[in-house]
């Protein structure tokens, strides 16, 4: 897992050591499926503890209380909501629909072959960067970035003969750490910015209408290439060199494309071009909807798109190929590809009874609501009551995965508190937007951390939550670090965070 020490810096010798620290510790937190299955006990026990614990939302006044989970009702509850529990977990059905068209392309070839055209064509110095890039752009297509590119960035490092860990851990930083970024608007700021509108009402309904959906839009865009060059820094001088040279069993011979693999590509490319216009069309057409364009039924329905995109070019390659001869034969490299991810499934089960306990018990809502009347009762102001602001809200990160949900929780009581000192709502959504973003690759409560272990235990299968996690640190503080420094000379140089949206109120 390491390079030699003799060529490293002391500064790194030191920063290894702490990561493997890290590592170690984690790694002897039992298998991410029954660490889930205690915590779901956890849950369970804490909520017969502090049965009865209420908070009042200041806003609607509104009395959230811990529900009771060890007791009759609650044993009914855990028995008779199970299956539910596992097919409702939200990131199931998304990976493994996405799984089958990415899988297909796979087992039909598609993939590798398109691996050595991008290795013959691209330098290999950039490839991290467009890695991390296209990461962060994901987030225009909601959470399916963390389904498509962690994996396809692990085969891509594969293939260049670097460690392939290092691959999914970039594509995993800026899916994750570049959700509060990107160059175009995307339905988190629509969200968002209903959310923080509601919020700010409560002080000035006026003020309140002028926020807008372009609320971060300066700010989020400047971030894209913050990002961008601090992933890719991590990627190559800290993560890649730790890991060491691979020598898993999984490999990536790449040699010059054959005429047929040629062929089968010209004809796959011609085919994802006809489906992707097809989808277009559908989106600007049959499937625009009458509100705003990023909340239409094509955005809504995505993952199928997806599916679609990459399933038509990988039957298409494998036709040609002659990988596919059959319905026989595509029938089974489909079964392959759910083969490979029966672990993930089995993981799914006790990670959604987790998620859905936590839900039940209400135990994320009092948390933040008690950190938010800490927030409010530390007397901060200025420098002091950002950063606390942001402490509290990466805290709460670990307990509440959800982007949309913690923002519904904390905005009712933080937009209100930093109005009144004169700070204006949407800097402090891009505060929170920072926090949330700096923390979601580091907490194991993130809905997609079982889907990227699974992906990463293709290549190592004794990888556990301590390997990702002293993996994922470095990233999560480097964003933290910078995003920081670009705050601080924002707020120096009084640059609005997006247009007609000033930092002071």
């Amino acid at each position: 897992m390491k390079d030699n020490p003799e060529k490293l810096s002391p500064f790194r010798k030191l920063l290894f050591r702490a990561l493997d620290g890290i590592e170690w510790v984690g790694n002897k937190l039992p298998s991410p499926l029954l660490l889930f299955a205690i915590l779901a006990l956890i849950v369970i026990v804490i909520s017969g503890i502090f049965s009865g614990v209420s908070v009042t939302n200041p806003t609607t006044s509104e009395v959230v209380e811990v529900k009771n989970l060890f007791s009759l009702s609650g044993l009914d509850y855990i028995f008779n909501s199970a299956v539910e529990n596992f097919i409702g977990f939200p990131p199931l059905g998304a990976v493994l629909v996405t799984m089958l068209g990415i899988g297909l392309a796979e087992q039909t070839g598609l993939i590798h072959s398109s691996l050595k055209s991008i290795v013959f064509g691209v330098p290999n110095r950039l490839l991290t960067a467009a890695l991390v890039f296209a990461g962060v752009m994901s987030s225009l297509a909601v959470n399916a970035g963390y389904v498509v590119l962690p994996p396809l960035g692990a085969v891509l490092f594969l293939g260049l003969g670097r460690h392939p860990l290092a691959g999914l851990a970039a594509a995993f930083a800026g899916v994750s750490g570049g959700f509060g970024a990107n160059l175009a608007l995307t339905s988190t700021d629509a969200i968002l910015q209903e959310l923080t509108a509601d919020a700010a009402r409560t002080i000035d309904p006026a003020y309140a209408d002028t926020i807008t959906v372009t609320m971060n839009y300066f700010f989020a865009a400047a971030s894209v290439f913050l990002v961008t060059v601090i992933g890719t820094l991590v990627t190559d001088k800290i993560v890649e060199p730790r890991l060491g040279k691979y020598r898993g069993e999984e490999e990536e011979n790449l040699e010059k494309l054959t005429a047929r693999e040629k062929r089968g590509m010209r004809l796959a490319g011609l085919g994802f071009l006809v489906t992707f216009a097809i989808m277009v069309y559908l989106s600007l057409g049959p499937l625009r909807g009458d509100g705003a364009y990023i909340d239409s039924p094509f955005f809504n329905a995505l993952v199928f798109v997806i599916f679609i995109l990459f399933f038509v070019p990988g039957l298409i390659y494998g036709i040609v190929s002659k990988e596919i001869q059959n319905d026989k034969d595509l029938t089974t490299l489909l079964g392959k590809t759910m083969a490979s991810m029966s672990g993930y499934i089995a993981l799914a089960f006790t990670a959604g009874q987790f998620i859905a306990y936590f839900r039940e018990t209400n135990l994320g809502t009092v948390i933040a609501f008690n950190g938010a009347e800490f927030l409010k009762n530390t007397g901060f102001t200025g420098t002091g009551l950002i950063l606390t602001f942001m402490g509290i809200t990466m805290l709460v990160n670990f307990f509440i995965g959800s982007s949309s949900a913690k923002w519904t929780i904390l905005a009712p009581v933080f937009v209100p508190i930093m109005m009144n000192l004169d700070y204006s709502p949407e800097f402090t959504t891009l505060l929170y937007r920072i926090s949330d973003s700096v923390t979601n690759m580091v907490t194991p409560l993130l809905l997609y951390f079982p889907v990227i272990i699974a992906f990463a235990q293709r290549y190592d299968k004794k990888i556990g939550i301590g390997t990702l996690i002293s993996m994922m640190i470095p990233y999560s503080v480097a964003f933290l670090l910078g995003w920081l420094v670009l705050l601080l000379v924002w707020v120096l140089l009084g640059i609005p965070v997006g247009p007609g949206a000033p930092i002071s109120y």
